[in-house]
């Protein structure tokens, strides 16, 4: 595997990064939540890609879809995008509802090159995204600062400077989630829509959270 090439990729596409709204929040209309999921049989490595996409303001499950395929890219730490993108733009050929805004399972500018799958997908998708991760990601040794145990209290985890993502609290006495832009958002925004699909019972917002369920119950399936 040329990690050059892999390397050269994703730091021209993080050229065109945004970290700014490219869309106002009453066109907001349809939100999907992304994951994925693998397994091994018979020395054979597979992927389930579940999207489930939710109405942002009734909260309701408008579309769920999946995609299930042998895994052909190797796992290489930094560079899960080119492992997942396939199986994510094939389970979005399936999609009858059109989101405006694609969330995931994992990082976007939370990454050494800022190119997370939730910003790497971005270009694929024409859409703004954002990262939803539920375990931090340390780079360059940076650890983060452990938010207020308020719902809603945040820290910013600042690398050289510059504002990588969030460890955010959705709930009290309840472990921080890390939020991070894709694209074409700031992540003062990232954190509102997080916080707007927070329920309850999870810390994790729906859209993630249903996504998550999805891909388990779909392993279950298909391994069996």
């Amino acid at each position: 595997m040329d990690i050059g090439k892999l390397n050269a990729i994703q730091n021209e596409l993080k050229t065109n990064i945004h970290l700014t709204n490219g869309f106002h929040m009453s066109e907001l209309s349809l939100v999907a939540g992304v994951d994925l999921a693998y397994w091994s049989e018979n020395k054979v490595d597979y992927c389930v890609c579940c999207i489930v996409v939710i109405d942002y303001n009734t909260k309701e499950v408008i579309e769920q879809v999946e995609y299930v395929g042998e895994v052909e890219f190797p796992y290489i730490t930094g560079y899960l995008a080119f492992r997942e993108l396939p199986f994510i733009l094939k389970a979005v050929e399936q999609l009858k509802n059109i989101p405006d805004l694609y969330m995931f399972d994992g990082n976007g500018y939370l990454h050494s090159r800022h190119m997370g799958i939730a910003s790497h997908a971005s270009f694929h998708l024409r859409k703004p995204t954002i990262g939803v991760a539920k375990t931090y990601l340390k780079i360059e040794n940076v650890d983060f600062t452990i938010p207020e145990n308020v719902v809603g209290a945040y820290t910013d985890i600042i690398i050289n400077r510059e504002v990588y993502g969030r460890a955010l609290r959705t709930r009290v006495n309840v472990k921080p989630i890390f939020v991070s832009c894709g694209n074409w958002i700031d992540i003062e925004t990232a954190t509102q829509i997080t916080m707007h699909f927070v329920e309850k019972d999870s810390r994790l917002p729906i859209t993630i959270r249903f996504a998550d369920l999805a891909t388990h119950e779909a392993r279950r399936k298909y391994y069996k």
